[in-house]
């Protein structure tokens, strides 16, 4: 990571973000589930301009019999960046990141996924990035939470994500992509409050270890926020289903 003073980038001013957030403000979030009607579970999650769609379909017999677990369901999970979503047209074939953050993502629900409920089946999860402007894989976290939720696979909790960084020595939630690209420091993180679990810990830079114990602070206070967004985002959808009947 480059320096902002080194790139003449000034993020950070008067203790307001270069877009006029606080640390520990979140961009502007928005979550949809049940938006797609041939999947059995579907979430669009929105923070900022970070847009992630995630579909699942499942449980459902494998047509590769490699894939069968005899004790559990097996968790697939496709993260997959779409060709406009970056400023610089990428290559629809997936990449080495792209493969990599499938298994991050995989890794991130599988503490929460009920999947011994149905052994010798399949469950997969499709994450399509519409647009990346910092916190994809969290974001990714989030969506792919939502969309099991709404395909009624059973869950321990719901998932939540965001990223922390370091900006000019300061500390901040949810990082987009010109924090991410000039700051010192990114720790993604994912967590399901409800049951306690920090389910995915990445560090990306250099933090003390009082740093890192604020930051990590830091991201729990915010998926908290995330994953009361992600209940109300269930509820106002069955409330929709329910023709608006508490």
């Amino acid at each position: 990571m480059a320096g902002p003073a080194q790139a003449g980038v000034e993020l950070i001013r008067d203790g307001r973000r270069h877009d006029g957030r606080l640390p520990e403000d979140l961009r502007p979030v928005r979550m949809q589930v049940g938006i797609l009607h041939n999947a059995d579970g579907s979430a669009l999650v929105e923070f900022g301009r970070t847009r992630v769609l995630a579909a699942v379909y499942g449980p459902r017999e494998p047509h590769q019999r490699f894939y069968v677990l005899p004790d559990r369901a097996a968790l697939r999970v496709r993260y997959h960046m779409a060709p406009f979503s970056t400023d610089e047209r990428k290559s629809p074939a997936p990449s080495r990141r792209e493969i990599e953050l499938s298994k991050v993502v995989r890794e991130a629900l599988e503490p929460v996924v009920l999947a011994e409920e149905f052994p010798r089946t399949v469950i997969d999860v499709f994450l399509e990035v519409l647009q990346a402007d910092g916190g994809t894989r969290t974001a990714a976290v989030t969506a792919a939470s939502l969309a099991l939720a709404d395909a009624g696979i059973p869950m321990r909790a719901l998932v939540g994500g965001v990223a922390v960084g370091k900006i000019q020595g300061v500390l901040v939630v949810d990082v987009d992509e010109l924090e991410d690209m000039y700051g010192e420091a990114d720790m993604p993180v994912a967590a399901a409050p409800d049951i306690g679990e920090i389910t995915l810990l990445q560090l990306n830079g250099v933090l003390t270890g009082e740093e890192f114990r604020t930051a990590l602070a830091m991201a729990l206070r915010a998926i908290n926020r995330v994953v009361e967004m992600e209940k109300e985002a269930i509820r106002k959808s069955y409330l929709e289903v329910g023709g608006g009947q508490e």
